[in-house]
């Protein structure tokens, strides 16, 4: 009876340190997973607001061809 108690706390003690092995690596992993998350963002924030200032600069490019367009004589 003590032999099957101590391999059942044995196995019990196993359990407990893969466990406790799996949620560090599971929190490592999710901790690296925030990270990314956060550099995606700041990065898909950096490229919206490089989308908005092209669009600007191309509506003004477009505004300054059309008065250029409307100086140009007729045939």
């Amino acid at each position: 009876m003590d032999a099957e108690l101590a391999s059942l706390e044995q196995k019990l003690e196993q359990l407990i340190s893969r466990h406790a092995s799996e949620q560090a690596r599971l929190h490592g992993q999710f901790t690296a997973a925030q990270a990314d998350k956060r550099q995606l963002q700041e990065r898909v924030d950096a490229l919206e607001n490089a989308n908005r200032e092209l669009n600007d600069k191309l509506g003004l490019v477009g505004s300054r061809l059309e008065a250029l367009l409307a100086r140009i004589p007729e045939a």
